[in-house]
């Protein structure tokens, strides 16, 4: 058996890699010659701890290579291939709903490069919204009749992409044949020997597992943050108060973590998407919460930028901000719907000059946010400020001594977004330390 891998993001590659690390012969497609020309070369276009290690090791081994030829890599893979579909699918400006035309278009160029060879399957791995996968059923049947159509959704957390697929908490797979069921079984037989759970059902469900998932995240963060809202104007401390729910084994203290919320590129978009979806199939009301989930998530950012601005007597005009992080997470160099660079800007326009530093993702902020500045350290961010924000929660931010941060800033106020910094550290430094929930 040998396995494709259409679409070359972030999932892509990762999936491609971690099928040639199980032993298969695998091949990439892109539509994007640079993007393909940097895999081929060993380069990964984004940050993954690991992954371009593990491209490089393949590479060598020549189980993975890329391509931009649908037609060569239909003739390479050949009958009884399994071909993967990862593909993007955006928010559509100006809606809540997502954007499936990438999705659309692989399966038909794929469905069409395929037809008259021997069977093949094809198996959706991209989040869609539910009943995508019965239309492009339907869709591949009449364009390659020996052609099956799968689902297998995809759980990765970035940051955690490679374990997360060599070593998953639970695979679950969509599909209408035993066939199908048998040939997805071969290609995680591994996994499934190492006792991976395995949930095999139909396409509606398969589709709605990873956006319910994202859902049910999303829920738990915002209702930390809405609890953070409420401590905020009691003078209780969320902190304390998030621990002491994580002992309830009913609740648990997995994303029960306080602070300037969610962003990147999947649970924004995923759970908007979702309500669009539920509106779609008149159901709206059932998914109603959510939008009150996402306006709590974002109320966490405006309310970073008034703690900005109350640190500095009432008003940002003029002040020097730091702001340590600009990804999403920490961990990963995704800027998609960064809470810290949404508060960084906001704070811009708000006429101060803002410093940005983060260990990864600088570069990819500097392309999306060229009228900020950026700096090649925390210290060097910190030159100077005003205030101090850590709106994302690298390591490297939490190991820094305050007393020695102390004698390059300008005032002693820091702003810890995320509930990551030793309070008590930064305090007996000196510093005016604030937190959102926290008294």
């Amino acid at each position: 058996m040998r396995i494709s891998v259409i679409g070359t993001g972030y999932l892509g590659v990762t999936h491609a890699a971690c099928m040639a690390e199980l032993g298969f012969e695998v091949m990439g497609l892109d539509v994007d010659v640079e993007k393909v020309a940097a895999l081929s070369a060993g380069r990964v276009p984004l940050y993954e701890p690991g992954l371009e290690e593990l491209l490089k090791k393949q590479l060598a081994a020549g189980r993975l290579s890329f391509t931009t030829d649908v037609e060569a890599l239909a003739a390479w893979a050949g009958e009884g291939a399994v071909h993967f579909v990862s593909v993007g699918t955006p928010q559509k400006k100006g809606e809540y709903a997502a954007d499936i035309s990438q999705v659309d278009d692989a399966f038909d160029s794929l469905a069409r490069a395929v037809a008259g060879q021997g069977r093949s399957l094809l198996v959706g791995k991209s989040t869609v919204p539910v009943g995508t996968a019965s239309r492009i059923a339907d869709r591949v049947a009449e364009l390659a009749p020996n052609a099956e159509v799968a689902w297998n959704p995809e759980f990765l957390r970035e940051g955690f992409a490679i374990q997360d697929t060599l070593r998953p908490d639970r695979l679950v797979i969509g599909v209408r044949s035993e066939q199908a069921e048998q040939d997805l079984r071969r290609v995680y037989a591994q996994l499934l020997e190492a006792d991976v759970p395995l949930v095999v059902t139909d396409f509606p469900t398969a589709e709605l597992v990873k956006v319910s998932a994202n859902s049910f995240l999303a829920v738990k963060i915002s209702f930390i943050n809405a609890m953070a809202e409420v401590c905020e104007a009691s003078g209780a401390d969320v902190m304390q108060l998030a621990q002491a729910l994580s002992y309830d084994p009913r609740i648990g203290g997995r994303y029960l973590v306080p602070g300037l919320g969610f962003g990147g590129g999947c649970l924004p978009k995923d759970i908007r998407a979702f309500m669009a979806r539920a509106g779609e199939l008149g159901v709206d009301q059932a998914l109603a919460f959510l939008k009150e989930v996402d306006a709590i998530n974002m109320r966490r950012r405006a309310r970073t930028v008034d703690l900005a601005r109350e640190q500095c007597d009432g008003s940002l005009l003029g002040k020097r901000v730091a702001v340590w992080g600009a990804a999403f997470k920490p961990n990963s160099d995704d800027i998609r719907d960064s809470p810290a660079l949404n508060v960084a800007a906001s704070i811009h326009l708000q006429g101060a000059q803002v410093t940005v530093y983060d260990p990864k993702a600088t570069d990819n902020a500097r392309k999306m946010f060229p009228t900020l500045t950026y700096a090649d350290s925390a210290l060097q961010a910190a030159h100077q400020a005003d205030v101090i924000l850590h709106l994302t929660e690298w390591q490297e931010f939490q190991d820094l001594d305050p007393a020695v941060v102390a004698r390059h800033v300008s005032d002693t106020r820091v702003i810890d977004s995320r509930n990551a910094l030793d309070a008590a550290k930064w305090r007996a430094a000196g510093w005016t330390y604030r937190a959102l929930g926290r008294p």
